[in-house]
């Protein structure tokens, strides 16, 4: 298939800059492959909409505050952290704009933080040292939005503490993922409870990185190679999943956990952590997944394409045309999708 076969026109005041008010007012589209009927909600109702004979599967990362905001002599600056060496005391980064972080340039940050431009990365990225511990770069990081939200540095620091309690899940454990799993924004510690007094909710961890958001460059998607990501599922999580897999549907919370799981199915791995290249677009048989919670997503990305795997394309843009016209919003920050 085709690039192009993705996409669609989004006009830019359907993307949202700040999430609903309350985590579990945002609005929730439930799809129904076999029928192909679309029906309309707030995510607070997907407690009555899970039953006792579904589970759902969610990613426990923890986001980490790596964007940072400087300057390189006079001209502003933003980096975002994609590997952390603390051994060397380094990080390899994505930088804006690249050309200002040459060789030996030094970038001048808050709280008497600075780092020096040392070499470059893979990809275009930059390695930087800094001259304090990572703890403390980290410590005076923001949360890091995608460019989309368009938030700039004076806006970043007015909303950095809000940014950072909401661009996490309630649920988020164990750090390491540098975009959020954004399925899981919605939830709140009541709604799990609820959800928790008639099934069961199962954690697994990929830590969220490049892979999840980078952008596919080829006409032909099945050119596309995914990048690398780390799972961890435990031994005993593997086996309640299997055991609840035997009478109940598994909702997975989540592009990332959809990843996870048909991962491990296609290359059942003896260690508890593995890493996924997995790209899945129409075509891909699903060996765990029945039932999907997801936001919506950039058109042409690898999010939209297995969405589109899950539940059918021609389906897929009508929900996607349904949710534009209805005045949905879009992406990290947006509302939420049920496919059943």
């Amino acid at each position: 298939m085709k690039l192009q076969d993705f996409y669609f026109d989004l006009p830019e005041d359907r993307i949202a800059r700040f999430p609903a008010e309350k985590r579990d007012e945002s609005r929730l589209m439930m799809v129904e492959r076999k029928s192909g009927h679309i029906s309309h909600y707030r995510f607070k109702d997907i407690a009555g909409l899970v039953g006792p004979d579904d589970f759902l599967v969610v990613n426990n990362s923890k986001v980490i505050p790596v964007k940072l905001f400087g300057k390189i002599g006079d001209g502003k600056v933003e980096l975002l952290i994609t590997k952390i060496d603390r051994e060397n005391n380094q990080v390899e980064a994505l930088t804006l704009p690249a050309k200002k972080f040459k060789p030996g340039a030094r970038v001048e940050l808050e709280n008497r933080l600075y780092a020096e431009v040392v070499g470059a990365g893979s990809r275009g990225r930059r390695v930087l040292t800094f001259n304090k511990s990572l703890d403390e770069v980290l410590n005076a990081g923001f949360a890091p939005l995608p460019p989309y939200i368009k938030r700039k540095a004076d806006e970043a620091r007015a909303f950095r503490d809000f940014d950072l309690e909401r661009y996490q899940t309630v649920y988020s454990k164990t750090p390491g993922s540098i975009a959020a799993p954004t399925a899981g924004l919605h939830f709140t510690p009541g709604l799990m409870a609820e959800i928790r007094k008639k099934t069961e909710i199962v954690e697994i961890t990929l830590n969220v990185g490049e892979a999840t958001f980078q952008k596919i460059e080829v006409e032909d998607i099945s050119r596309h190679r995914m990048g690398r990501e780390y799972i961890t599922i435990t031994r005993q999580d593997r086996e309640r999943i299997r055991r609840l897999k035997e009478t109940k549907h598994l909702i997975a919370v989540g592009t990332t956990s959809v990843r996870s799981l048909e991962t491990y199915a296609l290359q059942e791995p003896q260690e508890e952590t593995f890493y996924s290249e997995i790209f899945i677009s129409p075509g891909f048989r699903f060996r765990m997944v029945d039932r999907l919670i997801t936001n919506f997503h950039l058109p042409e990305s690898s999010l939209f394409i297995l969405t589109a795997a899950f539940s059918g394309l021609e389906l897929m843009k009508e929900a996607y045309r349904v949710a534009i016209e209805s005045g949905y919003r879009f992406f990290s920050y947006g509302d939420a999708m049920f496919i059943i």
